[in-house]
């Protein structure tokens, strides 16, 4: 049997009569939105969508960039890139840095009592501003010819990873500032030659968040999970219509 099949899950599946709070990850709820049809047989049912490849290169980023402004968390001071980009703020300290960005343990969570469903997300930073304000930071890494921006569609996922961070913050008792930063690592492949090293080109991005979709999506995921019926797919949902399409074909044997 291919390692890439699991079956059904047989352990943290949704059930409507447990009275335990029900562990959530931000990307989770994201996939309600993308397409709740996907998230019900991910989550009810126990079968996930077939897993994507890790992008070790930009796992290295991220830990790389983790440690360098580790330096400056621990010194604090502000990195050289938070002054060039006009940034008055310094990496933020606090006991709970290491906990907030292992997501796969339990990252910073928050226990949304009328539901019972206890949202998690794992950070990659977090700056404070003078206020006293938290700046949310994610780090990202691509290799692309043009301007990095946020403008294209599929970069809205990582709009609403922001907002969820922020929300989560916010319900944790800290003032978060409305601006979270977009570290952007943009490898240069116009070099005449690759001599062992790959040079990234470093943009922050400032964006400004708006977290009042998620407690309204945390309900409606709620009453999909509760549901006894499978939810219709999303319109555009590639796995969705991968499925469909697998059953017309073996329904015709």
């Amino acid at each position: 049997m291919s390692k890439y099949y699991r079956g059904k899950r047989g352990k943290n599946l949704f059930d409507p009569k447990d009275k335990n709070p029900f562990r959530l990850s931000r990307s989770r709820l994201a996939r309600f939105l993308e397409c709740p049809c996907c998230f019900y047989i991910d989550r009810r049912l126990g079968v996930d969508r077939p897993p994507g490849y890790p992008f070790s290169l930009n796992s290295a980023v991220d830990q790389l960039l983790k440690k360098e402004f580790d330096i400056h968390r621990a010194d604090k001071t502000p990195h050289p890139l938070m002054k060039t980009y006009g940034i008055n703020a310094v990496p933020f300290q606090h006991e709970k840095m290491e906990e907030w960005r292992d997501s796969l343990r339990r990252g910073i969570t928050f226990l949304h009592q009328p539901t019972n469903i206890l949202i998690t997300g794992g950070i990659d930073d977090v700056w404070v501003n003078p206020k006293k304000e938290l700046l949310i930071v994610d780090y990202k890494a691509t290799s692309k010819t043009e301007e990095v921006t946020l403008d294209a569609d599929w970069q809205e996922g990582y709009k609403r990873q922001m907002e969820i961070y922020q929300w989560l913050f916010r319900r944790n008792g800290f003032k978060v500032n409305k601006t979270g930063y977009f570290v952007y690592c943009n490898g240069d492949a116009d070099k005449d030659a690759f001599d062992g090293k790959l040079e990234f080109d470093i943009k922050i991005i400032p964006y400004d968040g708006h977290d009042s979709w998620v407690e309204p999506t945390i309900i409606d995921a709620h009453k999909c999970l509760m549901s006894a019926k499978v939810p219709k797919s999303a319109v555009d949902c590639d796995y969705c219509l991968y499925r469909r399409s697998v059953d017309a074909v073996l329904g015709k044997k």
